[in-house]
C-alpha cells in the first residue's frame, strides 16, 4: 500500500496541531487550575475534559484487549467518518468506493467534503465482490467503506471477501462494526495489527444502549490515530460522556446480558413476522434489526404510523423495494408490532 505521508493531503501531514491548556497540563497532582481562563465556580462542570480521553481509553482498552494508541473517540461514530475525509481526501481530487445500499453518511460526508462517492451495488444476497470494488477504484481512491453487519440490510459480509479487499487495495479500509456485538463473526479488531490500512470503527449507540451520549470508537495503528487526532477539535468528547462511558464500562456485564436478550428476541420476531400474510421475504440478520420486504412498504409504514409504532422504510433503499428496516426492541414493543401486523389489512 501507499505510505501513509502518500494517503495523506499535504496540509494535513503538515499541521501542527491546536494546543490547549489540558494538551499543555494532564497530570492529576495540581489543585489550582489557572490556565484554561474557566470559571472558578460550579464544579465539576467548569473544567475543560480530558481533550485525549486518557482514563476512559485505559479502561476500553482492557474490554477491547487493545493498547490506548490504536484508539480514538469522538462525538460518535459520524466524526471518525467525517474526519478521515478531511485527513486524506483532497476536495474534487480524491474519491472514495463504498458497497450499496449501506449506512447514508458515508455518502452524506463524502458531499459535505467535495468528494467523489463511487457506489458498488451488492448482490442479490446482499453480498459484496472485492474485485468489483477494486476495479471501481483508481489512483485516487484514498478510501473504501465497508459496513459489517450491514445498515440496513442486516447481514454480516463475507470475511474473506473483506481480507482480500484490505490486502488489494493501496489506500485504507474503514469497517464499520457498529453491529458486529450481534453477530457470531468474530470482530476485525484482534486482526488489526495484520492491516496497517484498516479503520475500525465501533461505537456506544448500539449494544451498550448509549446512543444519548454520542460516543464513537475508531481503531487503527497508532499512525493513522495520530492523524485523527491532530484534526479533531480539542475537546471533542463532553466530560459528562466520558463519566458515562466509565460507568457502562464497569457495567459490561450487563451489555453482554442485553445482547443475549436481544439476540434471543431477534429470532422470535423473525419468526413471528414469517407467519404474517404481508410479509414478502425476511432477510436474515446478524444485527439488532432485520430486513423485510412486504406487500406494500409505504401503506404498512403509514398505518404502523397511525398505531404509534415506528419502523423504518426503506423502500427507496438500492435493492430495498417494498423493504422496512425493524429494530428488536423489548418484549412487549415486539408484542404489539406484531399484534398491529395482524390486524393489518
Amino acid at each position: 500500500m501507499k505510505t501513509l505521508q502518500e494517503l495523506t493531503r499535504p496540509n494535513i501531514w503538515r499541521l501542527k496541531p491546536y494546543s490547549s491548556a489540558r494538551d499543555e497540563y494532564n497530570g492529576v497532582a495540581a489543585s489550582v487550575f489557572l490556565d484554561a481562563n474557566e470559571n472558578p465556580y460550579n464544579m465539576p462542570h467548569n473544567r475543560y475534559p480530558d481533550p485525549m480521553q486518557r482514563e476512559l481509553k485505559k479502561e476500553l482498552s482492557k474490554i477491547k484487549k487493545i493498547s490506548p494508541e490504536h484508539i480514538f473517540l469522538g462525538n460518535g461514530s459520524d466524526e471518525a467518518i467525517d474526519l478521515v475525509y478531511r485527513a486524506f481526501c483532497e476536495p474534487q481530487i480524491d474519491n472514495v468506493v463504498a458497497i450499496d445500499p449501506t449506512y447514508g453518511m458515508y455518502q452524506i460526508c463524502a458531499e459535505v467534503n467535495d468528494v467523489e462517492y463511487r457506489k458498488v451495488l451488492l448482490d442479490e444476497n446482499f453480498c459484496f465482490s472485492a474485485d468489483k470494488l477494486l476495479e471501481t477504484a483508481d489512483e485516487h481512491t484514498k478510501l473504501i467503506f465497508l459496513c459489517s453487519p450491514n445498515n440496513p440490510t442486516g447481514n454480516d459480509l463475507l470475511r474473506s471477501e473483506i481480507e482480500k479487499l484490505i490486502c488489494g487495495f493501496n489506500g485504507l479500509v474503514v469497517l464499520d462494526e457498529a453491529y458486529n456485538d450481534f453477530s457470531e463473526a468474530p470482530s476485525f479488531l484482534e486482526n488489526l495489527g495484520k492491516y496497517p490500512n484498516l479503520i475500525l470503527l465501533q461505537t456506544f449507540s448500539k449494544a451498550w444502549g448509549c446512543a444519548a451520549i454520542r460516543l464513537g470508537m475508531a481503531f487503527a495503528s497508532p499512525q493513522v490515530i495520530g492523524i485523527l487526532s491532530k484534526i479533531k477539535y480539542p475537546y471533542n468528547v463532553n466530560e459528562l460522556t466520558q463519566k458515562q462511558a466509565m460507568e457502562m464500562l464497569h457495567r459490561y456485564y450487563e451489555i453482554e446480558r442485553w445482547v443475549k436478550t436481544l439476540k434471543e428476541a431477534r429470532e422470535d420476531l423473525e419468526t413471528e413476522f414469517a407467519a404474517l400474510p404481508c410479509t414478502v421475504k425476511l432477510f436474515p440478520s446478524d444485527a439488532n434489526f432485520f430486513l423485510v420486504r412486504v406487500t406494500d412498504a409505504v401503506n404498512i409504514y403509514n398505518y404502523l404510523v397511525g398505531e404509534g409504532i415506528i419502523v423504518r422504510n426503506r423502500n427507496s433503499v438500492s435493492l430495498c423495494g417494498n423493504c422496512l428496516r425493524v429494530t428488536v426492541g423489548t418484549r412487549m414493543e415486539n408484542e404489539i408490532l406484531i399484534e398491529a401486523l395482524k390486524k393489518y389489512r
